[in-house]
């Protein structure tokens, strides 16, 4: 029982430090502001965000290789440091590039740092429910925006974008790093696994299949993540007071999309939860190809679409490692896996920017989103999914 209370303690801290990580996801409610402070087009505004999710990305992989050797007091206050400091100095940011600096860079190494580490913690707690107890912790990071989103927008209006910037930073490096003084393992943890050769994963067909199907999903995610409020603002005509509580509501759905496409995976494939998922985004980009001005009903569920499946995404590619690759260094295959969420991060960002300017309208957007779920059912069908253990 004493166990079960210490692990049960562990998943609601992990929660906490998710919520804080995942503010992340509220770019979308900084964005305008961004644009008018900096004088920025779609661009150049999106800079901070996509370099934020690529050094996320980078540094989850990183830390995933030492991960279960360090101390996670250490690696938290480190990350926790990174955060904090990223937050701030994005407060006094003078100009874009500085900002894709500070949030960007720093923000998002800290992000990477600290993402695995109650993930890696409970799974060493529970052992035997893994997936239950890492899908209980993403909730946080998905449902992150729900607290943030609005409390940074009422930041943002009683003390501007870079007071809002030093404020988040102070008070996420406080709750970090009163964190970092709680997390140990148990006494006989289970992070101890035989190692994977990683570089036999670039030469399997399955890992080839899964990273380009990954990176096509979360591409897809990360864009329209992104591009949130300004449809809503500049398509569907919402006010920007307003939008913060609909970027709430879509993050309940990126919540949600973790456990259930985590059930999935398990319970059917995770070749049908693939399959699934892109089958959805074409629906939810063909509703936002016919929605215009006013058209509440069909901005709410093509987002609400969107932000389930990239919560999904986040939750099918683990499951699709650990059944093709085996439990053995999980953590180190997940953390290469992972880097496909950074060069989505990187791509969306660019290529949806690029669109928007070329045909200044989110048409173009939309259609790419369509021709990207194509052919990512095209590689998951092509590819011949084999399930080995890779051991040296």
């Amino acid at each position: 029982m004493g166990k079960e209370k210490n692990g049960l303690l562990y998943i609601l801290s992990g929660i906490l430090m998710m919520l804080c990580l995942g503010t992340v996801y509220s770019y979308s409610i900084f964005r305008p502001y961004v644009e008018e402070f900096y004088q920025a087009g779609t661009t150049e505004s999106g800079l901070p965000y996509m370099f934020s999710l690529a050094f996320y990305a980078l540094f989850m992989m990183i830390t995933g290789k030492f991960i279960g050797s360090c101390k996670l007091g250490t690696l938290t206050r480190i990350g926790g440091l990174l955060v904090g400091s990223g937050w701030i100095l994005s407060g006094f940011a003078d100009n874009i590039f500085v900002l894709t600096i500070t949030y960007g860079m720093v923000l998002g190494a800290g992000v990477g740092i600290l993402y695995g580490v109650p993930l890696n913690l409970v799974t060493s707690w529970f052992p035997k429910q893994k997936g239950a107890a890492t899908g209980l912790v993403l909730v946080g990071f998905g449902l992150s925006p729900v607290v943030t989103a609005p409390m940074a927008e009422g930041y943002l209006e009683l003390y501007g974008l870079h007071k809002t910037f030093q404020i988040l930073g102070l008070g996420f490096f406080i709750i970090l790093l009163l964190l970092s003084f709680l997390f140990r393992y148990p006494s006989q943890s289970v992070s101890e696994s035989k190692v994977i050769a990683a570089r036999n994963l670039f030469w399997d067909g399955s890992f080839r299949g899964l990273y380009l199907t990954f990176t096509i999903g979360t591409m897809i995610g990360l864009l329209i993540v992104g591009m949130t409020a300004n449809v809503g603002t500049e398509l569907i005509g919402i006010s920007t007071d307003g939008i913060s509580w609909y970027i709430a509501v879509f993050a309940v759905f990126n919540g949600a999309g973790r456990p259930f496409f985590g059930w999935l995976a398990d319970k059917v494939s995770f070749q049908k939860a693939m399959m699934t998922s892109y089958l959805s985004l074409i629906l939810g980009a063909g509703l936002l190809l016919i929605a215009d001005k006013g058209n509440l009903i069909l901005y709410v569920t093509g987002f609400a679409i969107f932000w389930f499946n990239l919560g999904g995404w986040l939750a099918i590619a683990p499951a699709a490692t650990m059944y093709l690759f085996g439990t053995s260094n999980y953590s180190r295959n997940y953390g290469i896996v992972f880097t496909a969420y950074g060069i989505g991060a990187i791509a969306g960002v660019l290529v949806s920017g690029k669109l928007k300017e070329s045909f200044t309208s989110y048409t173009a957007v939309f259609i790419f989103i369509i021709l990207l779920c194509i052919l990512g059912l095209f590689i998951k069908s092509k590819t011949i999914w084999k399930r080995k253990e890779l051991l040296d």
